[in-house]
């Protein structure tokens, strides 16, 4: 079974079919699937995402695109809605100093107003770094000083600085679909550093398709591919990765029932 553990199933580009691309999901293996939230404001749309599938849950958090938006969000607030069943992570939170869409200090205020409410659940925090990797490093240390907290960095696309900041504070690095780019031999020169007990995989979807998909809409079932791709990267099989990112995935996100585990491999 693999895991897709980060993935947009609220985004209008699934609106018109999403059944179908939960099924094709489960039809390419992939057993599981955290859906993620970008505005605590639309919370209500993901939940009832979450709760329609029996494999999809979610996250609560605030996108730091959005952080100019979303200055009242408290860490109180997070705590009090993560404790819905379905809600199994915090995020995605963090820095994006490419895009700038929100005030830089209004993105540190919230990635760490995240971090508080990812300490105090003890769930993961799902950490988005674009162009950031300094202060995302220099927020990590500081506030792992203050008290651990669980959290991957997502969709890792930054250098290995960050790569090995992030392992040596206990955080797990996840891959997404571009690790299979051409150009992207750096990238796999990280994921070959990155310990095989913190490594996972997701789609970002819908952004972010895979090769042989790259320019198209992304959709769960294809972090197969991506997957495929990490393992001939770190020298194991297919298989051998969609068991290992699953056992990873379930290490990290600890209040996703165990008993999922035992989901089948469909394909």
């Amino acid at each position: 079974m693999l895991v897709d553990s980060h993935c947009h199933l609220d985004f209008p580009d699934f609106e018109a079919e999403r059944d179908d691309v939960v099924a094709r999901a489960g039809t390419a293996g992939v057993g599981l699937m955290v859906t993620i939230s970008t505005r605590v404001a639309k919370f209500g749309g993901i939940k009832a995402i979450a709760e329609r599938y029996d494999n999809v849950f979610c996250t609560l958090g605030t996108h730091p695109h959005n952080a100019g938006e979303e200055t009242d969000v408290t860490a109180d607030q997070l705590v009090a809605l993560s404790k819905h069943p379905k809600v199994v992570g915090i995020g995605e939170a963090g820095l994006d100093y490419f895009y700038d869409k929100a005030p830089r200090d209004l993105q540190a205020k919230g990635f760490r107003i995240h971090i508080e409410a990812a300490r105090r659940t003890g769930l993961p925090l799902v950490i988005h770094a674009r162009e950031a990797d300094d202060d995302i490093a220099a927020i990590l240390k500081e506030e792992t000083g203050k008290g651990a907290f669980p959290f991957i960095l997502h969709c890792f696309s930054s250098g290995p600085a960050l790569a090995r900041t992030g392992v040596a504070l206990g955080g797990y690095v996840s891959f997404s679909g571009i690790l299979t780019f051409k150009k992207s031999e750096a990238l796999r020169e990280i994921a070959r550093s990155v310990p095989h007990d913190r490594l996972l995989v997701e789609t970002d979807a819908p952004y972010l398709a895979p090769v042989p998909f790259r320019g198209k809409r992304n959709e769960p079932a294809y972090v197969a591919h991506t997957a495929a791709v990490l393992a001939e990267t770190v020298g194991i099989s297919a298989d051998e990765m969609a068991a290992l990112t699953t056992e990873n995935f379930f290490r990290l996100f600890t209040k996703v029932p165990p008993s999922l585990r035992k989901v089948p491999d469909i394909g």
